[in-house]
């Protein structure tokens, strides 16, 4: 989340006025995340998030984010639930942006995942995946493989301002991962984003899954592969295989892989490094002036890019893949 857009207090008022859920009583930018504008408000009727959609979120894109919400949280996926406006409209405008309210859910992300939150999520992301089996909409990855040379190409030139050689090391990794990225693996709904930060606690409990700006159809793998990479690396860049092996087992107990998707594992996870290393990099090199927004390290996903360019099997995530002699 981050602030792009600042909102007046008598604009905000007044467009409240437009929804069933209370007369403002105050709200604040919140400036973690990268993508859109987010604000906290307090109501008399109590807390919701505002959001202001920008950057790579297209206004049509947005009946598909807020429909997925309703239909996870029917069949029991905890998150949350957009508001609706006077005429019965998810979706609204303000400020000039496309804008919506869902409502507050109770918990925390954890700064530092244990092993008990790797094992959440790897759940919750199963049940996800199966729960989203029927949702009619369709929508396609806008990031996946095939978007990410174009990202590339808004970064190239000023790539190695920002590590010597970066440019040659991403043009080199592209090549290859177009040339192999699976085309026949389970694809499905995924939330393409499911980072810490985008996953509430109550202590050891996950209590919901938020921020599905990212959510699409894709391989569901790609999905798993996400989280590897951001639930799984320690502050010093090391990589944790005991999170590793909770999260994997945690999410084959609810949709167990198949073998093809069990061995394309670390292909789906240095694409994933690439994925976020590129938005990263875009983001980090275009912070706009005066925006309230903390720009995240691009390096951080150079590092993981070079762990899982030498990952084998799953064997090195901790885990032995099915079928096989432990």
């Amino acid at each position: 989340m981050a602030v792009y857009t600042d909102v007046a207090a008598e604009d905000l008022a007044e467009f409240l006025k437009s929804y069933g859920i209370g007369e403002l009583l105050s709200y604040k930018g919140i400036a973690e995340g990268v993508e859109n504008s987010n604000f906290l408000l307090h109501t008399s009727q109590g807390a919701y998030i505002l959001t202001l959609y920008e950057k790579r979120v297209a206004e049509g894109d947005l009946p598909y984010f807020l429909s997925l919400m309703a239909h996870l949280a029917e069949r029991g996926v905890s998150c949350p639930q957009p508001a609706r406006n006077r005429n019965g409209e998810v979706t609204s405008r303000l400020a000039g942006r496309p804008a919506a309210i869902i409502n507050f859910l109770e918990g925390v992300w954890p700064r530092r995942p244990n092993v008990a939150h790797c094992a959440g999520v790897g759940e919750a992301l199963a049940r996800m995946h199966l729960a989203g089996r029927d949702f009619p909409l369709v929508r396609n990855n806008p990031l996946s493989v095939s978007g990410w040379r174009p990202l590339f190409d808004l970064a190239a030139a000023r790539a190695d301002s920002v590590q010597a050689n970066l440019s040659d090391l991403i043009a080199r990794e592209l090549d290859y991962l177009e040339a192999n990225w699976p085309t026949d693996l389970p694809v499905g709904v995924i939330h393409a984003d499911l980072f810490p930060d985008n996953v509430f606690f109550l202590g050891d409990r996950l209590s919901g899954l938020i921020d599905f700006p990212f959510s699409c159809n894709d391989i569901l793998a790609y999905d798993v592969a996400i989280c590897l990479n951001a639930w799984c690396f320690e502050p010093d860049h090391s990589f944790n295989v005991t999170k590793a092996r909770a999260l994997l087992n945690a999410y084959r107990r609810e949709r167990p892989l198949s073998a093809a998707e069990e061995a394309a594992m670390p292909l789906l996870a240095r694409g994933a490094a690439m994925r976020f290393l590129l938005t990263r990099l875009v983001d980090f090199l275009n912070v706009p002036e005066g925006a309230l927004v903390r720009p995240k390290d691009p390096l951080e996903y150079v590092r993981k890019l070079r762990f899982q360019q030498n990952v084998a099997s799953l064997n090195d995530y901790g885990i032995t893949p099915a079928g096989c002699a432990a």
